[in-house]
């Protein structure tokens, strides 16, 4: 069969062909349609991620749509090595797969699962966001960033400010429920960056801040937590969800005196803080909201025999393989 193939660990995929899969006790063949490109498929299927099976060589692909030996149409997640999603055919356990209702096409399904699924847990699984909360989105302006604005929406948030360094797209998400937007620049080409971020922050917070979603991390992250302890008030809850590291800086140096003298709750969300099963579910949930919400995501469709270069294009819009 055709497939995107992964020959050693840290390597991008090539197009090429692979043994089809057969099916076993408790695991199901799938015939794949689609599958996304996100961050998370893309580490997993170059070993770099803390789920890799480290096998090789492997299809790519850790997630996808498609059809079931007895036709379902289903996403499905973690397929079993080394079978990836970007192939004609991949094994699957059947614990891992999640129907897709017909409103909602491959490509749009494919898309919006895994950036959806991170949005929902972060906001529902961990934040456990009530209706009338203010929600603050750190890192707005990528694929989950833009569907965490717009669940936050959805699931009843008051108030949902949105941070980003895109002065353009955070302007565009006024559009899907953000009340207020903020942009930063950061490093050292911005030396008063962090000081006029904080002080950004500080003017909003006044009026109380009660979740944070952070897709970050690095100076922006380290930033917002300051500016919480110096502006909400006393003992006041803020739950910080941790759910991606999109800046590249995986530590921050955090001042003790932020924790000591706030009541911020750090957290964070993603595999393994979140068990499976309610992943899965908040998939489910994403896939039901899809049309009340009006969830939105820009894909980009390329086939799969155009994967070397498709590995490589940036996030955004969504690349989403056409597998038939």
């Amino acid at each position: 069969m055709k497939a995107a193939i992964v020959t050693a660990a840290g390597r991008s995929p090539i197009f090429g062909e692979f043994n089809e899969p057969t099916s076993t006790q408790g695991m199901e063949v799938i015939n794949v349609s689609a599958s996304a490109l996100s961050q998370f498929s893309k580490s997993r299927s170059s070993g770099t991620h803390y789920s890799s099976e480290g096998t090789f060589p492997a299809v790519a692909g850790a997630d996808g749509v498609g059809l079931t030996e007895d036709g379902c149409r289903v996403y499905f997640v973690l397929p079993e090595a080394p079978y990836g999603a970007l192939a004609g055919k991949c094994l699957v356990d059947k614990g891992h797969c999640v129907e897709i209702p017909d409103s909602l096409d491959d490509a749009t399904a494919a898309a919006i699962a895994n950036p959806g699924m991170s949005a929902w847990a972060a906001l529902m699984e961990r934040a456990h966001i009530q209706p009338g909360e203010t929600v603050l989105i750190n890192g707005a302006t990528g694929s989950a960033g833009r569907l965490a604005v717009q669940l936050a929406k959805y699931l009843g948030a008051g108030k949902i400010i949105a941070t980003g360094r895109n002065e353009g797209e955070l302007k565009e998400l006024r559009s899907l429920g953000a009340d207020a937007v903020i942009a930063f620049h950061l490093g050292t080409l911005h030396p008063s960056g962090g000081k006029n971020y904080e002080e950004a922050l500080k003017e909003v917070f006044t009026q109380g801040v009660n979740v944070v979603v952070d897709y970050l991390w690095g100076e922006s992250a380290k930033t917002v937590i300051i500016a919480i302890a110096k502006t909400v008030e006393d003992a006041t809850p803020v739950r910080f969800v941790h759910v991606g590291g999109a800046s590249g800086e995986d530590e921050i140096a955090l001042p003790g005196a932020a924790l000591r003298s706030s009541a911020i709750k750090l957290m964070g969300s993603g595999a393994k803080s979140v068990p499976l099963p309610k992943l899965l579910a908040g998939i489910k949930n994403v896939f039901e909201a899809a049309g009340p919400a009006k969830l939105q995501i820009a894909t980009k469709i390329v086939p799969i025999s155009e994967i070397e270069d498709a590995w490589k294009a940036p996030s955004k819009p969504r690349i989403v393989i056409a597998i038939q």
